[in-house]
């Protein structure tokens, strides 16, 4: 008899939700994690008196509880949505560009978001309205055919979705709109995927936009480590168990099938299925023995491209934001209108103008979130994780506060005198995500997520019997997403153990 129904290797999101719903419906689950504390990505630190959030800039699919979204119903279904305090931003994201071309700040309501692009952009009035309207017409067949999975799935009932799902997202703005400077004011969410608009599918771009503009931006009270010790912690209260620094070295594959691990200790658990919240390329290169692993994962690794790392500068201010000109709580700044030319930059270890950054202030909608009289911001950029493997460790510190340098000069020209209230800082790079995470080349984004890599073409399936894999390396990006991920995969990993 297995130790455990299932074992789960990695205490991020996937894993998180993973093993409360499991463990909701009864199930003998355990959790391994090789770090101290729940959460992975969605966690924070403290500096000084500022306890920094690391990760999470805008929560998506929590809505109301009059109109709940599906994230909200997701935590409630594990008995967790009680213990978090959200807290709704009034705007979606602020656009500035350098030098002063635009500065637009658009509202996550689409008729309120249409009146300021036709404001700013008033020759293009009607190409404004007919593209949103065409997102919406869009989206509301992807809901049926996609994310509802219809049974009866066809063409001529999801005509739109048929034609334009693996379109490229420049592809269809460029059908409305002309102006770049107003293509980007409307496309900025391409960097929490990481592929620009004419490597993405419209599919993706339409589903964040339509996402966050109906279910709000949220923020957490308390921030994103809230969220994971309240899903920890309903694990435990349902029967589950946490193992902290606890890491996996070898997941056990017998005649076929995963039938446990071997911890960083040296202990054989045993387990009727196992789900990885580690990196796709960890768990079948790391953690198993070549000769189980089935030449179609082979495949799979050998087409995918890893995704960029970030470089982050987490400040906290001695001023309240107002004071530095924040008025915002998601900020893109941008040099260029080609998302070309920042998407190539990211390849580069050096920080410019094209370096497209985003600055997320959470004190404007929650002023618990820093100390009375101050404010904390972080700003961030993507980066491949390349150009930074290449950097001697002698020269790593150099050229870490280098970059950041050059990174606070360009913000300083969005909000003069930011630097002169700077009470506490700390750099992060690719590097660093790298060591925390486990994940190759430090990537946050998992695999890149080009139109041919799209979750239309590849679904999260099991190479090996009793192998589950969850999480930002097995689909989408990003915190619902690999939420998500989670709930979805313990469904799936119920009905095979209720089938056996």
């Amino acid at each position: 008899m297995a130790d455990y129904d299932v074992i789960v290797i990695g205490a991020g999101n996937g894993g998180l939700m993973a093993a409360a719903r499991l463990a909701k419906k009864n199930v003998n689950v355990l959790v391994l994690e090789r770090h101290n504390i729940p959460g992975g990505c969605a966690t924070s630190f403290c500096r000084g008196r500022f306890e920094f959030e690391v990760a999470l800039h805008q929560l998506s699919g929590i809505g109301t509880e009059e109109m709940p979204g599906p994230l909200r119903r997701m935590l409630k279904s594990v008995g967790v949505i009680d213990q978090l305090d959200f807290v709704e931003m009034t705007d979606l994201y602020r656009v500035h560009s350098i030098p002063d071309q635009l500065d637009i700040t658009l509202k996550p309501d689409r008729q309120e978001l249409v009146k300021e692009l036709q404001k700013h952009f008033p020759e293009e009035k009607e190409g404004i309205a007919g593209y949103f309207d065409f997102i919406y017409r869009y989206f509301s067949e992807a809901l049926g055919a996609f994310y509802m999975q219809d049974p009866d799935i066809s063409k001529e009932k999801y005509p739109l979705y048929f034609e334009y799902a693996l379109k490229n997202a420049d592809e269809v703005m460029n059908e409305y709109l002309s102006d770049p400077l107003l293509k980007f004011a409307v496309s900025p969410y391409w960097t929490y995927i990481g592929i620009p608009p004419a490597r993405m599918t419209f599919h993706d771009m339409a589903s964040m936009f339509v996402g966050y503009c109906e279910f709000k931006p949220t923020h957490i009270k308390g921030g994103s480590q809230t969220m994971s010790n309240a899903i920890a912690n309903g694990i435990i209260e349902n029967g589950g168990r946490i193992r902290y620094n606890c890491g996996v070295q070898k997941i056990v594959v017998k005649e076929g099938r995963a039938c446990g691990v071997v911890t960083d200790d040296g202990e054989e658990i045993s387990a009727r299925a196992v789900i990885s919240n580690a990196s796709k390329v960890s768990t079948y290169v790391d953690l198993i023995d070549p000769e189980h692993v089935p030449d179609a994962v082979k495949g799979e690794l050998k087409q995918t491209t890893i995704a960029q790392g970030a470089f982050c500068i987490y400040i906290g201010l001695d001023c309240e934001p107002g004071e530095v000109g924040i008025t915002e709580s998601t900020n893109f700044i941008f040099g260029t209108t080609d998302p070309e030319k920042s998407y190539q930059q990211m390849r580069k270890l050096e920080i410019t103008e094209e370096d497209i950054m985003l600055l997320t202030c959470y004190d404007l909608m929650d002023p618990s979130f820093a100390p009375k009289g101050t404010s904390q911001v972080v700003l961030v950029t993507l980066k491949y994780g390349d150009s930074w493997l290449q950097v001697p460790p002698s020269q790593y510190a150099e050229k870490k506060y280098e970059c950041a340098e050059s990174m606070l000069k360009t913000a300083e020209k969005v909000y003069p005198g930011i630097r002169k209230h700077i009470e506490e800082v700390e750099v992060a790079t690719p590097i660093t995500c790298m060591r925390y995470l486990s994940h190759p080349k430090g990537s946050v984004y998992g695999f890149d997520h080009h139109i041919k890599d799209s979750e239309l073409f590849l679904e999260n399936r099991s190479h090996i019997k009793g192998l589950h894999g969850v999480g930002g390396w097995n689909g989408l990006c990003g915190f619902q997403p690999t939420l998500t991920s989670g709930v979805v995969m313990a469904k799936t990993v119920l009905n095979e153990l209720n089938a056996e």
